[in-house]
């Protein structure tokens, strides 16, 4: 929610960075004119944007053309596929794929399923699961009393309930064993068992039991009294112990995981919900007023300003040394509406504002920079009291009932007020973003579900109870009239299926995309102007994977797509080239330069016959008559659709092209980003270079050097073992090692100290602490002080040896153990030359976004499978809990 746009955007880049100037009255730029009077500034951007592994842009690009926007004649409408998917659900046919060895492998237990108010799992696959088994199959024959006896209370009670490997006997049909309990992630396949046969447990772990508070608050049926006393017995002894509280907390969530990729999605359904419940929204505190000594000043006098005036100052001053401060345009349109707010709340020492320049802000920067570090010099423990208290304040906000399951909820926190910043060159940026209100906000909810009450004064605007949209809540936000939701978290049911439905449909386009490409290529010489145009836009979007576009407003970034394309933004380039230059969405600017079929450069040479630069390209098409003419050539199809398919099927491709046989998991991993990276340009998901980019790479370097420093330790112990090793080549010195001069070498053992001699202190002190507790005497200062005089010496020997070929190891090693770690270290130095080359060649390239919105998951987890990688190597604990489904399919599998 703390976005600026309506829902979650494909491309959530940084935006440039320039180093800030301090200038005169605590501005930054220097020059602060009255912004009453001053135009706003034309400029579009900055040519350094374009990312130099765009290797096939030209690298010296022409300069820009900035003309006035003239609308298409033709009105459009908002695309289908960039609507909320409340507002639009998706038209439906298909089911869910079928993925092997998915269900057996994870399938909901029967008590899980009780618990969640679910009578039964229907599953996608050939026979009935483990837990359906005991659903369908009666049970020959109780176990005997005794063992529950024995396992519920007396002697058995003491200890902690565990899943236990139990013989199989004659007369006793037991359950099988499931691996709920295990990582969705890593979780295997176990094999499908006959109705008449058992199988031994496969996870002896102790199973994970929801808490009385879970029952209390009715997510599930509550636990009967023995179940809840051996689970208070196991918390406690686990809080006596201290162990198993994370595996505990991993196991409890595993359970909790509703497996809705089991059951057939129908595409058709237009209701999504049965019954929803939840606490509505997390509205911001109140503002909190200064302190009277810290006053902002206007013309060299303080100003004394009631809380609404100061709440905005305030807004500003915290970006005092940012680049926004020096925006023309963020700084008129702040203080336009600031001098709003200040006609209704004036100063209180009759101050007059009336010119931006003479604002003197710094003095409400510098309290805001000294509570920064306040809050950062707090020590850990008063860090968690505070995380624990906000924790506690929006626990009821996290979640939500959902056909009687519990989901979590995303964007649950109300953004608060604030200066609009906008993404590029937005024309709206540095606007007041009001305070949002609970008769601001509409809920949604079902009928019987109690209505929430706001946690600040005020009614909601509306409560509804349409079970055909999947938000939560909505409003409008004030800057630019954008509808914003309250939707389920990435991770939930809905959002899930939503995924699936779209990458299966984008699947669903290989079956369709010959005939397609084949109409659109005969429409392309149509006598029917409307079609042509309409072919050759198709032809972009397929190709060049541009997206539709929609025509802008005036008070809106001037940001094109295919559609909206003006001849300004394409220039012909004989014999059949063609240039591409406009601002594409977030105002990422777009520069190709790319040869095009010789009937498409012919339409385009026609549709910009007697027209201006700022005419439209196509002004017979927009997205909605395109999309719709898409889903007439198959079911659900739009430009979206199309940019899905061509990233999924191009990185399918990438990816088997590349071989890596006997390749290192760093080089896989540089192999699977590179081809990320080159998806990432043909959809444009620029970013600027990261601020820490080069401060991150010095890190690197640092590092490289220090791994050269150990492995020539270590082959000069070899040496004072044996000569005869340095006649061997691969002991010999290499070029990199010989760069290491003895003055790094000094600093660096110096830095090696300190750190020695540093995590000496925290130990002891640690050690002391816990003697304390246990009721000893703490260790005597003396101890800690002849752990240092060692450190000390150890490193004088260091020093002794500088600029020799002689090494002394802290303990004595064997040749063979001593060659074990040179090559040892020679794979870490290789490993991170990989890793600096590929942070290097991605600095400009945002391969998230791709990830999260272009890239079929199930692609990256059958590679990671063939090639023996690690998915949490590649996707990150946000992505695993946002694509559960797809981290089961088979290494066959392919898009």
């Amino acid at each position: 929610m703390s976005g600026d746009t309506t829902s979650n955007s494909d491309d959530d880049r940084p935006l440039a960075s320039s180093s800030p100037v301090k200038g005169v009255n605590g501005h930054l730029n220097g020059k602060n004119p009255d912004y009453s009077d001053v135009e706003m500034d034309d400029d579009d951007g900055d040519e350094d944007d374009i990312p130099l592994s765009q290797t096939r842009r030209a690298s010296v690009l022409p300069p820009r053309r900035y003309l006035k926007r003239k609308k298409a004649a033709v009105s459009e409408s908002s695309s289908d596929d960039d609507t909320p998917l409340a507002s639009s659900p998706p038209k439906q046919s298909s089911t869910a794929v079928r993925m092997p060895g998915a269900v057996v492998a994870t399938t909901v237990p029967v008590s899980v399923a009780q618990r969640n108010g679910l009578k039964k799992q229907v599953a996608v696959k050939e026979g009935p699961s483990d837990d359906e088994e005991s659903i369908q199959t009666p049970v020959k024959k109780k176990p005997p009393r005794k063992r529950v006896k024995n396992e519920g209370s007396g002697a058995g009670a003491s200890k902690p309930s565990r899943k236990r490997k139990v013989k199989v006997e004659s007369d006793v049909e037991l359950s099988d064993d499931d691996d709920d309990d295990k990582p969705i992630a890593k979780a295997s396949a176990k094999k499908v068992k006959n109705e008449d046969t058992e199988s031994s447990s496969e996870d002896d772990k102790p199973l994970a039991t929801p808490s009385p508070q879970k029952a209390k608050d009715g997510f599930g049926e509550d636990l009967s009294k023995s179940k809840k006393k051996a689970t208070k017995k196991k918390v406690e002894e686990d809080k006596a112990n201290g162990k198993g509280k994370r595996k505990a907390k991993k196991e409890e969530e595993d359970e909790e995981v509703y497996r809705w990729w089991d059951i057939n999605i129908k595409e058709d359904n237009t209701v999504k919900w049965i019954t929803l419940e939840h606490s509505g929204v997390c509205f911001p505190p109140p503002y909190e007023v200064l302190p009277s000594n810290v006053k902002m000043k206007y013309d060299g006098k303080e100003v004394d300003l009631p809380p609404a005036s100061e709440e905005v100052a305030g807004f500003y001053a915290a970006l005092l040394e940012t680049d926004y401060a020096q925006n023309n345009t963020f700084n008129k349109n702040f203080f336009e509406d600031w001098k709003k707010v200040l006609e209704n709340h004036p100063p209180r020492n009759d101050v007059q504002i009336t010119s931006f320049a003479k604002c003197d802000f710094r003095p409400m920067f510098e309290h805001f920079e000294a509570e920064k570090a306040r809050k950062k010099a707090m020590s850990s423990a008063e860090k968690k009291e505070l995380k624990k208290k906000k924790e506690e304040t929006e626990a009821k906000y996290t979640a939500c009932l959902l056909n009687g399951r519990k989901e979590k909820v995303g964007n649950f926190r109300i953004e608060p007020p604030g200066l609009f910043k906008g993404r590029g060159e937005h024309p709206r940026t540095g606007a007041l973003k009001f305070r949002i209100r609970p008769e601001d906000i509409t809920l949604n909810i079902g009928k019987d579900a109690p209505i929430p009450i706001p946690n600040m004064p005020g009614k909601w605007k509306a409560v509804q109870h349409d079970n055909t949209v999947t938000w939560l809540a909505t409003w409008t936000e004030n800057v630019n009239g954008n509808h914003k939701y309250v939707f389920l978290a990435a991770g939930s049911s809905l959002k899930g299926q939503s995924d699936m439905i779209k990458f299966e449909k984008a699947r669903e386009l290989k079956k369709h995309v010959d005939r397609i490409r084949n109409n659109y290529t005969s429409d392309l010489k149509s006598k029917v102007m409307a079609e042509r145009q309409r072919a050759t836009a198709m032809y972009f979007i397929d190709k060049l994977a541009l997206r539709a576009g929609n025509e802008k407003g005036e008070d809106e970034a001037d940001t094109v797509g295919c559609c909206s394309l003006r001849c300004e933004h394409v220039t012909l380039e004989p014999p059949h080239f063609i240039i591409f230059d406009f601002l594409g969405k977030d105002s990422i600017r777009y520069y190709n330069r790319v040869q095009i079929d010789p009937q498409v450069y012919k339409n385009i040479k026609i549709f910009k016959e007697n027209k201006d630069d700022d005419d439209s390209l196509f002004d017979r098409v927009n997205t909605s008559g395109l999309n719709k003419h898409l889903n007439s050539e198959m079911k659900g199809l739009t430009a979206k659709v199309f940019r899905t398919y061509n990233a999924s099927i191009t990185f399918q491709r990438l990816l088997d092209e590349a071989n890596l046989e006997n390749a290192s998991l760093q080089e896989k991993h540089n192999a699977y980003n590179k081809a990320n990276r080159l998806v990432a340009i043909l959809c444009n998901h620029q970013r600027s270079v990261p601020k820490t980019h080069d401060q991150s790479m010095e890190k690197m370097r640092y590092k490289l050097k220090a791994l050269r420093y150990d492995r020539m330790k270590l082959r000069h112990a070899l040496f004072g073992l044996d000569l005869k090793y340095k006649k061997q080549a691969k002991f010999r010195e290499d070029d990199d090692e010989s760069d290491l001069e003895l003055d790094w070498i000094a600093t660096h053992e110096e830095n090696l100290k300190a750190k020695e001699i540093e995590k000496a202190e925290k130990r002891f002190a640690k050690d002391n602490e816990k003697l304390v507790e246990d009721g000893g005497k703490p260790q005597k200062d003396l101890i800690l002080k002849h752990k240092i005089e060692n450190i000390e010496r150890e490193f004088k020997q260091l020093e002794s040896e500088r600029g020799k070929e002689t090494a002394t190891l802290k303990t004595s090693k064997t040749a063979e153990k001593i060659i074990e770690q040179i090559e040892k270290a020679t794979e870490k130095i290789k490993t991170c030359k990989l890793q600096m080359m590929d942070r290097d060649e991605g600095k400009e390239v945002a391969l998230s976004t791709s990830k999260i919105n272009y890239l079929d998951p199930r692609i990256t987890a059958s590679w990671c499978k063939i090639h023996d990688v690690p998915i949490e190597k590649l996707f990150s604990k946000t992505l695993l809990t946002k694509f559960p489904w797809a981290l089961e399919v088979d290494e066959d599998w392919k898009f």
